[in-house]
């Protein structure tokens, strides 16, 4: 992957200047754990948190939650507690917790361990998604050196601290992202999302103890955060959006790759078009519509290209930066085959818990797969809305539930991205017999 240098790099300084940045080795020459080393010599728990606060790091997996707020939830005295680590990155388009767990593992066992200080953890669990191969190989390395270096175990660095990490796979579902049913996956259950309330993890949790639930690059952070303080961190980027944040650009782009960006003062046009980053559309064909936060968020068109990178300004338009995977889509691209995609999708990974989601996602798939392959009818467009109407009540965003989890309003995105907005593009598909793009 390639990163400019004029972008300040928190998180992936490694990765952009040596191919050896995986390894233990490289991680120490590079002033490795010694974050770590301050906060448990010279740092209080409470301090460490503090610091986090301070930087208002927000959770880099979708919600968008702050991590210093999260672990605040924590009920006091309540022990024993863990802190879970979410490295099933499943979301369409996303990719950067991928690379950071193949390229810089050190990097997040240090931010774990921090994290697990700070609220005073009893263990830390590692997750990691059953396809990442290459990921779950580089971590398993990455615990076995660092407990050999006593970065991670018993007295860790001669401080009197232990900490032990659990390295657990999963089995390749998408659902597992969603943090309760990662936590079931990880007591040996089906990954059923949990109600909430009560299920708030930092209520019941893991083993229904207390725990924090925190993504890769949310922890990647940490080292960061705790060696040049928060203030320093929330310098950048401007609003609730601070610091930077890495961004998967795919699609029909020059450059498709991880970019870590400003945030609040970099815009979609600097990220798509930057020759530095996505260096424009490929071929040069005009930009169609563009995805700011993974498959789950409501799409944008290129009148919003000048929009800030910043969740405050995504949600003034209806739509989220989630997970960070912007995917881009030219005007060669079918607006019902790529919303019959990502339909699809979420139909597959449904878990088949909330009939809403479990029907709805596979009706809406049904639906758009008749009208890209001939045999829509025009009341096929409102019958779509009407059945998203009824997995996300009002068709707004952030969605009104009717399930448990977002999946079921995630399927609902496409549809209310495409079908008022290309409405003339559906009907051609009707009155055509297909698909006029002739795929």
């Amino acid at each position: 992957m390639t990163f400019p240098a004029s972008v300040p790099s928190i998180v992936h300084n490694r990765i952009r200047r040596f191919d050896d940045s995986h390894t233990i080795e490289r991680y120490v020459a590079e002033g490795g754990y010694e974050a770590l080393r301050k906060a448990l010599t010279s740092m209080t728990p409470e301090q460490v948190h503090e610091e986090v606060k301070t930087s208002n790091l927000t959770g880099r997996g979708g919600a968008g939650f702050p991590a210093g707020n999260k672990w605040g939830l924590l009920p006091p005295d309540v022990f024993p507690r863990y802190v879970v680590v979410n490295g099933d990155e499943s979301e369409p388009g996303t990719f950067k917790d991928r690379e950071l767990m193949e390229r810089d593992p050190h990097q997040l066992v240090e931010g774990a361990l921090i994290c697990a200080y700070a609220v005073r953890a009893t263990r830390v669990f590692l997750y990691v998604r059953g396809e990442m191969a290459l990921a779950q190989e580089r971590v398993g390395q990455a615990l076995v050196d660092a407990y050999a270096r006593n970065f991670v175990g018993n007295d860790i660095m001669g401080t009197g601290w232990s900490m032990d990490v659990v390295l657990h796979w999963g089995a390749g579902a998408y659902i597992v992202g969603e943090e309760t049913a990662l936590i079931e996956s990880l007591e040996g259950k089906r990954a059923f999302p949990r109600i909430k309330p009560p299920f708030f993890p930092a209520a019941k949790g893991l083993y229904y103890k207390p725990t924090i639930v925190n993504n890769v690059e949310t922890l990647s952070n940490l080292p960061w955060i705790v060696t040049n303080g928060g203030a320093a961190f929330a310098a950048m980027g401007g609003g609730r959006s601070t610091g930077t944040r890495i961004e998967s650009l795919s699609g029909h782009v020059k450059r498709p790759g991880n970019y870590e960006i400003e945030q609040h003062n970099t815009t979609f046009r600097d990220l798509i078009f930057d020759p530095a980053l996505g260096a424009g559309m490929r071929s040069d064909v005009p930009l169609k519509m563009f995805i700011p936060g993974g498959a789950s968020a409501p799409w944008l068109f290129p009148e919003h290209l000048d929009t800030k990178i910043d969740g405050d300004e995504a949600a003034k338009l209806g739509t989220m930066l989630g997970s960070g995977a912007v995917v881009v889509m030219d005007e060669s691209t079918c607006s019902v085959r790529a919303a019959w995609n990502i339909v699809h999708f979420f139909a597959h990974e449904s878990c088949g818990q909330c009939t809403p989601c479990r029907e709805g996602t596979t009706w809406l798939e049904r639906i758009l797969w008749r009208i890209e392959t001939g045999s829509g009818r025009e009341e096929d467009l409102d019958l779509l809305l009407d059945v998203s109407d009824n997995i996300s009540v009002g068709l707004g965003w952030p969605p009104k539930q009717t399930t448990i989890c977002p999946l079921g309003p995630s399927a609902a995105s496409p549809i209310l991205s495409s079908v008022p907005h290309f409405r003339d593009e559906y009907l051609v598909h009707v009155k055509e017999g297909g698909c006029p793009h002739g795929r």
